[in-house]
C-alpha cells in the first residue's frame, strides 16, 4: 500500500497546471476587438479567471452589448485560443514534477476545466501531460460551470472515487468554491495575488498565498500524504 492509497487528485488546468492565462487574454482581446471592443485590458481579463469560456462570453455579450450570438463568440474565441495554445503553452515545472510524482505512486488523476474539450486535449498534448492525465472533464460536458461543483463531481465519478477522497488543485476563486461545494479538499494556488484573501480560498486545506512561486511538488506531496485518510 502506498502513502496515498485511496486518494484521487483532480487538477484545474488553466493557471494551475499550465500558464495559459496570457493566451486566454490574448484570444479574448483579439475576439472582442473584431467585434468592436478595442480596449479589453489584462485587468478586465483577471475578472474572468476561473470562469468557463461559455460563461465568460455570455457576460461579454451583456457587458458590451454584442449583437453576435453567444455560440458564434465562443467559437471565435476558442479558435484563436487553440491557435495560441498549440504553440505557446508551458506547464509549470513544479506542477509537472507533482504529476509525475503522483503517477509514480499510481494515484488516480483527472483534469476538470472550464475550457472546451478541444482546448484541454490540445494543451495536454503539446505539453506532454497527456501521458499522465487521461481522465478529462470540460465544463461543456456538465450542466453548470464553476463555482458549481459539477465538473469536479463528474471527474470523481469517472475516477470511481468518493468526493471526500478527492483533492483538488485550483488557482481561482470559482474553482476553490466549486471544490468546497463538491465536498473535496483543496490545495489553492492563487493566480491573481490580490485574490488570496478571498473567503473562498479560506476553505482550502492548503493555501499557498504566493501562488506558483510558492508551490513545490515535494511540499504538496508531503501535505497530501499527511492529510490522507487512514
Amino acid at each position: 500500500m502506498n502513502t496515498l492509497d485511496g486518494v484521487s487528485v483532480i487538477f484545474d488546468l488553466d493557471g494551475t497546471l499550465v500558464d495559459s492565462e496570457p493566451n486566454y487574454y490574448e484570444a479574448g482581446r483579439r475576439t472582442l476587438a473584431e467585434y468592436g471592443v478595442p480596449d479589453f485590458t489584462w485587468a478586465d481579463h483577471e475578472g474572468y479567471v476561473g470562469i468557463s469560456t461559455q460563461e465568460t462570453v455570455s457576460d461579454w455579450k451583456r457587458r458590451y452589448g454584442l449583437p453576435a450570438p453567444v455560440e458564434e463568440l465562443v467559437a471565435a474565441k476558442n479558435r484563436r485560443y487553440l491557435e495560441l495554445a498549440r504553440t505557446s503553452t508551458r506547464a509549470y515545472p513544479e506542477m509537472r514534477k507533482f504529476v509525475e510524482l503522483l503517477a509514480g505512486e499510481g494515484v488516480p488523476m483527472a483534469v476538470a476545466s472550464g475550457s472546451s474539450p478541444e482546448a484541454i486535449e490540445a494543451i495536454l498534448s503539446c505539453t506532454g501531460l497527456d501521458a499522465y492525465l487521461g481522465t478529462l472533464v470540460s465544463a461543456d460536458e456538465v450542466a453548470r460551470g464553476k463555482p458549481a461543483p459539477d465538473v469536479f463531481l463528474e471527474a470523481a465519478r469517472r475516477l470511481g472515487a468518493a468526493p471526500a477522497d478527492c483533492v483538488v488543485l485550483e488557482d481561482a476563486v470559482p474553482g476553490a468554491a466549486a471544490a468546497h461545494a463538491a465536498g473535496m479538499r483543496c490545495i489553492a494556488i492563487p493566480y491573481v495575488a490580490a485574490q488570496a484573501d478571498a473567503p473562498e480560498f479560506a476553505t482550502a486545506g492548503l493555501l499557498l498565498r504566493g501562488g506558483q512561486r510558492e508551490f513545490t511538488a515535494r511540499a504538496a506531496y508531503d501535505w497530501l500524504a499527511g492529510s490522507a485518510r487512514p
